[in-house]
């Protein structure tokens, strides 16, 4: 495993007792939550391999749903994430799947309310960092780590220069970028890493593009 610094060995600053199973769990909730859009009123939440195992014990259950609300991994509040989402009705259905996973710290969330809902699956590789390995049946490589944009298009001709045309021309530049579709001439998935935290005029901007169907992003 690749590290930046030596504060990805020892973790962030954080509610414990784990970097990977409780840092990294809020990373990964607190992501479903930005590509959602707004707290969910409901979760399923399916635990693989370790994190079915010991979820109790090192928090990743408190710390996922900690996520869903918005927590960073050292609010204090982190701990009574469970009982803060039942106070707020909040639907958490935590799952023990035995199905086998790529990755000993895996989850799957499918979140949602009365008009929409999305599935995500996160790993936790250690000291807090996680990736993104799946949305919406769609395989991606999602950090967590830089400003993203997330784009569901028509996979049609002049879709990606439509949105890299935008991103010129305000002078953003792409850290990373990977493109997956599901079939020939069906929908697509978009996935940007940016340098910085896109401002909502250029989203709306992005929105209007060519063969654009719905985008989301994931702020720094």
């Amino acid at each position: 495993m690749k590290f930046n610094s030596v504060f990805d060995i020892i973790g962030p600053v954080m509610i414990g007792p784990s970097s990977s199973h409780t840092a990294g769990a809020a990373r990964i909730g607190k992501a479903a939550r930005n590509l959602f859009g707004e707290e969910p009123k409901w979760a399923r939440i399916h635990l693989y391999e370790s994190f079915a195992k010991t979820y109790k014990g090192h928090g990743t259950d408190f710390a996922l749903v900690g996520g869903l609300l918005g927590f960073e991994t050292d609010d204090p509040r982190m701990s009574k994430a469970l009982d803060i989402a039942k106070s707020k009705n909040i639907e958490i259905d935590l799952i023990e799947d035995n199905a086998k996973a790529d990755h000993p710290n895996t989850a799957r969330l499918i979140i949602g309310n009365d008009t929409k809902e999305i599935e995500l699956m996160g790993i936790s590789i250690g000291g807090g960092k996680v990736e993104i390995t799946e949305l919406n049946g769609f395989e991606l490589r999602l950090s967590g780590n830089h400003p993203a944009i997330l784009i569901m298009h028509n996979d049609r001709f002049g879709a990606i220069a439509s949105v890299t045309k935008i991103l010129a021309k305000y002078e953003i530049n792409i850290g990373h970028m990977e493109v997956n579709r599901k079939d020939v001439g069906k929908e697509a998935l978009m996935v940007i890493e940016v340098d910085q935290n896109v401002e909502d005029h250029i989203l709306k901007e992005l929105e209007n593009a060519d063969h654009i169907i719905q985008l989301s992003k994931i702020v720094s």
